[in-house]
């Protein structure tokens, strides 16, 4: 009797497990400790520039409660920094501090790193033809753009 194939999903899910763990794992070696999996969803939300307390609940996909709560910590590390919005002095808007940017570039570097073994076990033409795979499989299904990375609660 032949095991069924595994299904697409878990796969999926095993390998982003294996990338998130091994980035922190690289993290670590860089001296970048107590960086949670969930501040990469910020890093990825404030890497073009600032944003409204407001709109990063919609941007993450989760409440505002734990928007709040994430931004609190990445501030608190160091990563983030609330400043003034320009078009009114009484709200406040949430940015990558200098640290925050080191951060975001090390991650980016590290990701380029994992990228290259897989393409040494693969081969580079197979990883690009799953990218664009998966690419077209994301934007198909909202429409022809890719959508934000939200998080996964």
């Amino acid at each position: 009797m032949t095991r069924p194939p595994v299904p697409l999903a878990r796969l999926l899910a095993m390998a982003y497990r294996l990338l998130v763990d091994e980035l922190h794992a690289r993290l670590a070696e860089r001296g970048w400790v107590g960086v949670r999996p969930a501040f990469g969803f910020l890093l990825l939300a404030l890497r073009d520039g600032p944003a409204s307390l407001g709109d990063l609940p919609g941007v993450l996909g989760t409440t505002k409660q734990a928007v709040s709560k994430l931004v609190d910590a990445m501030v608190a590390a160091g990563y983030a920094e609330r400043v003034v919005d320009p078009r009114d002095a009484r709200a406040r808007r949430i940015q990558l501090s200098a640290r925050g940017r080191a951060l975001l570039a090390d991650v980016e570097q590290i990701w380029a790193t994992l990228e290259d073994g897989w393409a040494q076990t693969l081969g580079g033409a197979r990883i690009d033809q799953v990218r664009a795979d998966l690419e077209t499989v994301v934007r198909a299904a909202h429409g022809g753009a890719l959508p934000a990375v939200r998080t996964l609660d």
